[in-house]
């Protein structure tokens, strides 16, 4: 955001001053004191387990230029001329301040969605466009109602092209977020089976994911994967202009992969030219990923040369299939999240790795999967049975995926409670030489694994 005089912000939020210098510039938005700097607003935003009304004077010890608070009682704790917004509620002073934020800019907003792939393909796409623009773009996967505003909120005027990433799990979720964003241009990465414990059905997500591609206007474009069963329907949903990208078909497709634990090499087919590549990761289900943010780039005018020349640059978020060593072991982190169709992408791409070395899996369980559960981890049971020498499953959910590996002909296989245990497992399992991956959903915490393992 550029910065703006308090009683400016306060207009756009709906707040009131409560006190204060209406003139004081703010500079950023933060809903999190531990990553105030000065010239910041903190935001305090009420929660099931949390009130950040409770920290307004943490906000102003660590130099925030005011705070917005729901309770004016929290003014108490802070110095008595300290500038102080009051609001109703937190959250809906940040959605009206992002949506006024976002009515002042002119760039080109590309918004992400899609079951898998979002946040790589998001820093994919802005890599690629940081070819001919200055980009922003979510941070980490900011995507949900609290994310998508301070995405817009982190934009400036100077920026010419904005990646966000918008994502859900419930009926209904989207709207709003789309609504607030204005997309400009969107990649919907696939349809599959994350968050169908709340959707129920492929096809339900596949129409709460449309409401992106209904929004882009007539001028605007939407890729789609080439691949996925349900891009037509997908496609049906917009006016705009339909792009589609794959590993095999489409308009922009690839080919001469080549894997190394480092990344991927391969040649992109576009506009009737082969262009030489690299991703800094791993994975078929990556170059396709990276297939889509080079349709994006071309749409918005780069060449295809240039669209390309960004994908070596991408700095991808921590815990997507990077590559790490700790103690002689090389190791996939693949930790941020999982479902079954990610669990099964990550295995295939530690059996492709080159190398002689034995293939470890550590599993841990996945969440939101509802009545396709038990279908999901002996789907991804029978893949690691197929991919690793060695599987460790942690915590009880796992113990279909572990029966279905054994069914599948696996004979080393490990069931531990924790990551603690996953990690002594490892300690006296690996040897150098070996690759492991690492993966589970967010509420699995399989990073400890790897800060265990390193300890």
């Amino acid at each position: 955001m550029d910065p703006l005089p308090l009683d400016e912000i306060a207009k756009m939020a709906g707040a009131e001053i409560l006190r204060g210098d209406g003139g004081a510039p703010v500079s950023r938005i933060s809903k999190d004191t531990r990553t105030i700097r000065p010239g910041d607003l903190y935001v305090a935003l009420r929660g099931d387990s949390f009130d950040g009304n409770l920290f307004a004077g943490d906000a102003a010890a660590r130099g925030a230029a005011a705070v917005l608070v729901e309770d004016g009682s929290a003014a108490s704790a802070l110095p008595s001329a300290f500038p102080v917004l009051l609001a109703p509620s937190g959250l809906d002073a940040l959605t009206r301040l992002a949506s006024a934020w976002r009515a002042r800019l002119k760039l080109r907003a590309l918004c992400i969605t899609g079951s898998n792939g979002k946040t790589s393909t998001k820093d994919f796409a802005a890599a690629v466009l940081a070819s001919r623009f200055r980009v922003v773009k979510t941070e980490g996967n900011f995507n949900n109602h609290i994310g998508v505003p301070l995405s817009i909120l982190s934009a400036t005027t100077a920026d010419s092209a904005a990646v966000w990433e918008i994502g859900m799990n419930h009926p209904g979720e989207m709207a709003p977020l789309v609504a607030l964003a204005k997309p400009d241009a969107a990649i919907i990465t696939n349809i599959g089976i994350a968050h169908i414990e709340y959707m129920e059905t492929r096809e339900a997500i596949a129409l709460e994911k449309g409401v992106l591609a209904e929004a882009v206007p007539q001028e605007g474009f939407v890729v789609l994967s080439a691949e996925d069963d349900l891009s037509d329907l997908v496609a049906s949903r917009t006016k705009a202009r339909v792009v589609r990208a794959g590993l095999s078909s489409g308009g922009i497709t690839a080919g001469s992969l080549v894997e190394s634990i480092e990344g991927c090499r391969f040649m992109v087919r576009a506009g009737g030219r082969s262009i030489e590549t690299s991703i800094p990761c791993n994975g078929t289900h990556m170059v396709r990923n990276a297939l889509l943010a080079v349709a994006a780039g071309i749409e918005f005018g780069l060449s295809p040369e240039e669209a390309v020349s960004g994908l070596p640059q991408t700095r991808l978020a921590g815990g997507r299939l990077q590559h790490r060593i700790i103690r002689g072991i090389s190791f996939l982190d693949d930790t941020y999240n999982a479902n079954p169709d990610s669990m099964v992408a990550a295995l295939s791409t530690l059996r492709a790795l080159p190398g002689g070395g034995r293939r470890i899996a550590v599993l841990g369980r996945m969440g939101e999967l509802g009545g396709y559960e038990l279908e999901g981890y002996r789907r991804t049971g029978a893949a690691a049975g197929k991919n690793v020498d060695i599987l460790i499953t942690v915590g009880a959910e796992t113990a279909p995926l572990a029966g279905a590996a054994r069914e599948a002909g696996l004979g080393r296989i490990h069931e531990v409670d924790d990551t603690a245990s996953a990690s002594l497992m490892l300690v006296n399992l690996a040897r150098p030489g070996d690759i492991v991956l690492v993966k589970g959903s967010r509420s699995a915490r399989m990073e400890s694994v790897l800060k265990h393992f390193e300890q």
